[in-house]
């Protein structure tokens, strides 16, 4: 275990064995690792615990340098843990380099069926155990996917939780991926909108941007083939409170200046590829749409729901757009089939990716009757019109979550935890107390 500081802060490496398969808890084992924060002279006091649940899938924890955004507000009042996800960050990594060690395609889809919430939730349950005891309770933070987990965990195990802060995370209990992306569509279609009604001049970058790709092949530095398709989902900038003025100053440099005839610029290219590689977060594009499957809502397989939806919003046609002199939408937080083929970080792993978006049998995610005798505190914020969770299936949540009280907000983006410098961390931890 290593001991360490940093600006303000004491910070802790702890590593645990979990079961692979918490059905088989004498079967194979993986590591998870997480890192303790607690404030400088603090080290010593009993103070609460909080688990962070990182959003995602696939995202690792942060890695904070002291006292930054939110922590700063919740090392006032507790010890931090900051997971990384089973395999993410630091824990047993799942990516292209381990997963073909696992065997065939069909095993390494076996493998990846266990890296959704219900098991982050029972590794949670077996740190909260060793760390704090058999009936020691922590609190919990869920950050957009986090608030998934979060769900999951009042579902099946809420006696190990104290009180728990949803931000930008509330899911539809029994949303189907293809509600997920039906109601996905238009609010892309409205944050792209908007952003062309505040620059203008994007409009027709994007569109030269995509007839050039419609014309030649173009390799991003990593490798990866950036097509038409690809560059359109740019558009998952758009979801953040600075998505907007950054996609702009990206489009500024797209093309070389003052070279005869039309060069994409080798720092566009970087920072794309910054943007749409999987490389730093696999399971975020191999299990995304699985994050929707439960086989009581519906027996069916997710199957490129996005893909498949995508085909009721016309509107979403690049080359449509560039034949009827139309602005080209950009796409969000969607994946698509041919995502696994242009990126390398995931071509290798595409067959996997196929039997998983095939796969009927997800386990349920949600317990509703459970969550409807829910007595554990719960506050969340809930971002109008989220590009990236949808603010009905929220709301409707919210309500079917017996005393969660939402805070219902235009005044931030779905990022608003990190960049509020802890103001939405607070309001939350006051709700829960009952001071607002």
């Amino acid at each position: 275990m290593s001991v360490y500081r940093h600006p303000g802060t004491i910070i802790t490496d702890h590593r645990f064995q979990v079961p692979l398969d918490h059905a088989d808890p004498a079967g194979e084992r993986i590591e998870v690792y997480a890192r303790e924060v607690v404030a400088a002279g603090k080290e010593r006091e009993p103070l609460p615990w909080l688990l962070f649940l990182q959003g995602g899938p696939g995202g690792r924890s942060p890695r904070p340098v002291g006292r930054d955004n939110w922590l700063d507000r919740a090392l006032d009042d507790y010890r931090v843990l900051l997971l990384d996800q089973r395999g993410t960050g630091r824990s047993t990594p799942a990516d292209r380099n381990t997963l073909p060690l696992r065997g065939d395609a069909a095993a390494q889809a076996r493998y990846l069926a266990h890296f959704r919430a219900d098991s982050i939730v029972r590794d949670c349950e077996l740190i909260r155990r060793e760390l704090l005891g058999e009936d020691g309770r922590w609190s919990l933070l869920g950050q957009s996917y986090g608030g998934f987990c979060t769900l999951t965990y009042l579902s099946y195990a809420p006696d190990g939780v104290r009180e728990a802060f949803v931000t930008g995370g509330l899911p539809g209990l029994r949303s189907t991926a293809d509600d997920v992306y039906r109601a996905a569509y238009p609010r892309v279609r409205r944050k792209v909108e908007a952003h062309y009604a505040r620059y203008p001049q994007d409009v027709e970058t994007v569109r030269a941007v995509v007839r050039h790709l419609r014309e030649r092949e173009v390799r991003l530095p990593g490798g990866g083939l950036l097509t038409a398709e690809a560059f359109q989902a740019i558009g998952i900038m758009l979801g953040t409170g600075n998505g907007s003025h950054a996609l702009h100053y990206l489009l500024e440099d797209a093309f070389l200046p003052g070279v005869p005839g039309q060069q994409l610029s080798d720092p566009f290219l970087a920072e794309v590829q910054g943007h749409l590689s999987y490389a730093g977060r696999p399971l975020y594009a191999l299990l995304h749409e699985s994050i929707y499957g439960q086989r009581s809502v519906t027996p069916r397989a997710t199957g490129w729901a996005a893909e498949a939806v995508r085909a009721e919003f016309p509107a979403f046609d690049a080359d449509r757009a560039l034949a009827e002199d139309r602005p080209v939408l950009l796409t969000g937080e969607m994946i698509y089939p041919w995502m696994v083929v242009t990126d390398p970080a995931l071509a290798p792993l595409a067959e996997a990716a196929e039997l998983l978006a095939r796969r009927t049998d997800w386990p349920d995610l949600y317990d509703p009757e459970r969550l409807a005798r829910n007595e554990v505190p719960v506050a969340a914020a809930i971002y109008h019109d989220d590009m990236y969770v949808d603010t009905d299936d929220s709301l409707a949540t919210a309500r079917a979550v017996r005393g969660l009280r939402p805070w219902i907000t235009n005044e931030y983006e779905h990022d608003g935890l990190r960049v509020s410098e802890g103001r939405v961390l607070d309001r939350l931890i006051r709700l829960v107390r009952g001071e607002l």
